[in-house]
């Protein structure tokens, strides 16, 4: 059987910025056998990520993920249907998911990396599996839980850089939902503004490529800032963080400004901005979500159950195929997307 799957061409280099020919789709032969513990499976939906990014270098930088090898198929995110299974755990026409998806129309995996998962959860849109009700939402979730520190009733103010995207879409609606009594956002286009203030309920946002964030930051959050969800580091972050308030609390989710620049992670802060941040108590921990696997099963289930009573709302950029990864993968790095990014290969195109 011939299949077509995605592997990295090229790499952009640790400064680099991505292009689309990192990336090449070619065909090649699925193998007749699944073996015992195996599952064949074809891919519904693909994840693109920011950390993706760091896996195109040679070294990651990281202890936890790897890069990708040239002319290897690349992986993530990923949600399929089973069609043979020699796998106790599962059976055909079971929907799976797992972290170690090849980007590949027809896979043979190992069944042990799968996790099932019940489209009840998501009202059938299993591409949900890999946004909101998937590691998008138990990163925002878990994050703002076990790092943010939210009372309720403490009129604590929230604000989230990268408002629009994948985590920070969520984690402005869960800050609401845990406490907080005020969420700013932070964006680069009008449109992404009117988005978070008119459907998901953002008290304001601000567009840091038309205002200035600062003095926006100083109208918007008269009482300072209590918690940050921070999604993009760099300069934008040091202005929050110089109007964050004595004993306030940093959610450092990821630092896409930074991903196409070779520095450690979490990268430093400026002297003048890192002397705030002790002076004031701030709180700046390394976050990892994958340190929390004992959650994921209630925060699946929580997840679950704000966005069937309409509390939790989800936004999904979808493009359809797997010819077009790359793209999906440029946009969401250059902030081309409202929400989630996701590739559909052979799914349900209203996803």
């Amino acid at each position: 059987m011939i299949v077509q799957r995605v592997v990295l061409n090229s790499r952009p280099g640790k400064n680099g910025h991505p292009v689309a020919e990192n990336f090449r789709v070619e065909e090649v032969n699925l193998p007749d056998c699944v073996n015992e513990g195996q599952v064949q499976v074809r891919t519904l939906y693909l994840s693109v990520d920011p950390y993706m990014r760091c896996r195109m270098n040679e070294d990651t930088g990281s202890d936890y993920i790897t890069p990708w090898q040239l002319s290897q198929v690349v992986d993530g995110g990923g949600v399929g249907i089973i069609e043979e299974s020699k796998h106790t755990n599962f059976t055909k026409g079971d929907f799976v998911t797992s972290f170690y998806w090849p980007w590949q129309t027809k896979v043979i995996l190992d069944g042990n990396i799968l996790e099932k998962v019940d489209p009840q959860l998501v009202d059938g849109h299993l591409s949900y599996f890999l946004g909101a009700i998937g590691m998008p939402g138990l990163t925002s979730l878990i994050g703002v839980q076990e790092k943010g520190h939210i009372t309720a009733g403490s009129n604590q103010t929230m604000v989230v850089s990268g408002a629009a995207g994948a985590c920070g879409s969520l984690a402005g609606q869960i800050g609401h939902l845990l406490g907080c009594s005020r969420v700013v956002g932070i964006c680069g286009t009008p449109e992404k503004c009117l988005f978070l203030t008119s459907e998901l309920g953002f008290d304001a946002a601000i567009n840091y490529k038309e205002e200035n964030v600062a003095e926006q930051l100083h109208k918007l959050c008269p009482a300072g800032v209590d918690v940050y969800f921070d999604n993009v580091g760099g300069d934008i972050s040091d202005t929050v963080i110089s109007q964050m308030n004595q004993n306030s609390h940093i959610i450092l989710c990821g630092q896409i400004s930074q991903y196409n620049k070779d520095v450690p992670y979490p990268p430093p802060l400026p002297p003048a901005i890192e002397a705030i941040q002790k002076e004031r108590n701030i709180t700046r921990e390394r976050f990892l979500v994958l340190n929390y696997k004992d959650k994921f099963e209630f925060g699946i289930l929580q997840l679950s159950r704000w966005f069937k009573e309409g509390k939790l709302k989800v936004e999904l950029a979808s493009i359809l195929d797997q010819y077009h990864s790359s793209s999906a993968f440029q946009s969401m790095m250059t902030g081309g997307n409202i929400g989630k990014q996701i590739v559909c290969i052979s799914g349900d195109t209203s996803l």
